[in-house]
């Protein structure tokens, strides 16, 4: 992998880490694009660019890292469970999963779930939760079990779980924030778990590599967050469904 490899799969990870179009899609049609294998020095860098996205969350959001917070942290791992057991159980399976034309169907179910949901999607501030601290236990596990659907490629975690705020009450910003928390747990478990079979991997030979990926993953993640806020405090999820669509059908021909 070169620096330029890096320095473009970090923007991609850090753009779509956190809006609702798959990360994990974008990043194994880059690779396949960028002629770069899934090698086990390709994982370790994959590692490093979602340990950086999971910082910019933290720096995003330093005022709910308290133990203030313990209430509001209890609602995000009680929605983590679901996907924690699922996916530890079944992960050799979920990997046979991961190919190019998995991620673009279910780009397309993805786009075409998010334009239903909202075409009766009901934005009355008055019966919607506007405030992540006040999502309840129930509602947090719906969400979780709504986020079991990324782990199959191309789903997108964000979205998965964004569809699930959004039908249980939650406000578009709400459940922006919650998937934000969310990705929290997910990522920490995943990368702790990556880095435990990949560490090898991190060698003097590979060093600036990693360290570009980590820099530009980490601020278009940081970035991205503050604007996808404001982006849904004006638009609807509606232009996100309708590129996953359009992404999708184009992966299909081009296949």
């Amino acid at each position: 992998m070169t620096i330029f490899d890096s320095v473009i799969l970090g923007i991609i990870e850090g753009f779509t880490e956190f809006l609702p179009i798959s990360s994990t899609g974008h990043l194994i049609v880059a690779s396949e694009f960028l002629g770069i294998d899934q090698s086990e020095a390709t994982k370790a860098y994959q590692v490093i660019i979602q340990f950086a996205a999971i910082l910019a969350v933290v720096f995003n959001y330093k005022d709910k890292f308290t133990l203030k917070k313990i209430d509001l942290w209890k609602k995000v791992f009680l929605a983590f469970i679901p996907i924690g057991i699922v996916g530890f159980i079944f992960a050799s399976k979920i990997k046979m999963l991961f190919s190019v034309e998995v991620v673009a169907i279910m780009f397309i179910v993805g786009g075409v779930i998010f334009l239903i949901v909202e075409k009766f999607f009901i934005s009355d501030e008055a019966i919607l939760i506007d405030d992540v601290e006040q999502v309840t236990l129930k509602q947090s596990m719906f969400i979780g079990f709504a986020q079991i659907f990324a782990l199959i490629p191309g789903t997108s975690r964000a979205g998965a779980t964004i569809i699930g705020a959004l039908l249980v009450g939650l406000s578009r910003k709400a459940s922006a924030e919650f998937s934000f928390l969310l990705a929290f747990p997910v990522m920490c478990a995943v990368s702790v778990y990556d880095l435990l079979k990949h560490y090898h991997e991190f060698s003097n030979d590979n060093l600036v590599t990693l360290a570009v990926g980590f820099v530009v993953s980490f601020f278009v993640a940081y970035l991205t967050i503050k604007l996808f806020l404001v982006f849904l405090e004006r638009f609807t999820f509606v232009s996100f469904g309708i590129y996953r669509i359009i992404f999708g059908v184009l992966l299909l021909i081009l296949l």
